[in-house]
């Protein structure tokens, strides 16, 4: 068995009182297992839009500055006044970053379920993947398939998840069709295939042609481009012939959210339809997941009264799944990691690397085709 060291090194953000972020790979004690947990020697962890809200805490990455040493290394980044009143509850405290990962379970708690995966290689939900090592429950961990590697594993929670979570959400809320924003991203693309596979009508919104081009390339038949002149029209035609009517919008802000119901209220209502002032009676629903645009949500309502505009994360989804059906979503996680679920990366970066100034700022730039993959062990 792996001998495990006493202490271990761990990326915390902190934001201090003077309105400053700092970044810092720090040296604490390695954690010891609970009864219901693992410990995991963390090789790989992603850096998801979900982890940089955290890690960054909408600092002014532009103002970075590096500090500390070469073994000891720091960044610091002002942060504007009105984000700090969104910040108050974690002033003074140093933050474990990190959604999830991939590694090996070198220690286990006494439960029958941790000690089943001692040994193994897992992906796994952490909170705190961005060390050396991290505990896990055992029922947020993946144990993955013969051949895998960490690499493969790294991405095997949070994005095929919430992939197949917003799936079941269109089952469950008795939609029969989906609308995607962001939709070349590594999440979209698995979305694109899961539903290419399941017969799920999908409308895909993208912000650039060859984000476009790339999702055609991948079998997607409906996919707007948000910037073209047309965009409004195509969208109005992709909903009619999919019936679409639930979306996922990873971008949060401005007058998209809107566009989408006013497009699917279009799509339902025929033209020679006798006049409602009420709108269609087909609900139309939103869901915000992400927040690529910080800007307040603009509804220009031409979508009747039957709509809804609600947020909607992984962690409260999986808190509502009965273990029947996580069982059963891990498990085509597990048997298709490497297709479907498969993600790709186009840097892998140690700890000390994380909090390269230049680095930093690219991957707090969470372009479409470029993502990080954090390699503690290095």
């Amino acid at each position: 068995m792996t001998e495990i060291p006493a202490t271990m090194r761990q990326l915390r953000s902190l934001v201090t009182p003077e309105r400053e972020l700092r970044l810092s790979v720090e040296a604490v004690d390695t954690p010891p297992p609970g009864e219901r947990e693992v410990l995991v020697r963390v090789e790989a962890a992603p850096v998801n839009p979900s982890d940089l809200g955290l890690l960054l805490a909408m600092a002014d990455v532009s103002q970075a500055v590096a500090g500390g040493s070469l073994d000891d290394p720091t960044v610091t980044a002002p942060i504007p006044e009105p984000v700090m009143r969104s910040l108050a509850a974690r002033v003074g405290e140093a933050m474990t970053v990190g959604n999830e990962g991939a590694g090996v379970v070198v220690a286990a708690g006494a439960s029958p379920e941790a000690e089943a995966l001692l040994g193994h290689k897992v992906g796994f939900i952490g909170g705190a993947t961005y060390g050396e090592y991290c505990l896990a429950s055992p029922r947020m961990c993946l144990q993955l398939p013969e051949g895998a590697n960490a690499v493969d594993g790294a991405s095997s929670f949070v994005n095929p998840l919430t992939a197949l979570g917003m799936v079941e959400t269109m089952r469950n809320e008795g939609h029969t069709g989906l609308v995607h924003t962001a939709a070349a991203s590594n999440l979209g693309q698995m979305l694109n295939r899961i539903c290419l596979a399941d017969g799920v009508p999908l409308v895909n919104i993208v912000r650039r042609p060859e984000h476009a081009r790339l999702l055609r390339e991948q079998g997607a038949v409906h996919v707007c481009d948000s910037n073209e002149p047309t965009f409004e029209a195509d969208l109005v035609t992709a909903l009619k012939n999919t019936k679409a009517t639930l979306a996922f919008d990873a971008v949060g802000g401005g007058t998209l959210a809107g566009q989408i119901l006013n497009a699917m209220e279009a799509a339902i209502v025929a033209p020679d339809a006798r006049y409602s002032r009420y709108g269609s009676d087909v609900h139309k629903q939103v869901y915000v997941y992400g927040a690529l645009d910080p800007r307040p949500i603009e509804l220009r309502r031409r979508f009747g009264f039957a709509w809804g505009v609600g947020g909607w994360l992984l962690t409260p989804f999986l808190a509502r799944t009965s273990s029947e059906d996580l069982v059963r979503l891990r498990q085509r996680v597990a048997a298709e990691l490497t297709t479907t679920f498969a993600s790709h990366y186009t840097d892998q970066i140690s700890l000390r690397e994380a909090l390269d100034v230049e680095t930093l700022q690219r991957y707090a730039r969470q372009a479409t085709g470029e993502k990080f993959l954090l390699r503690p062990q290095r």
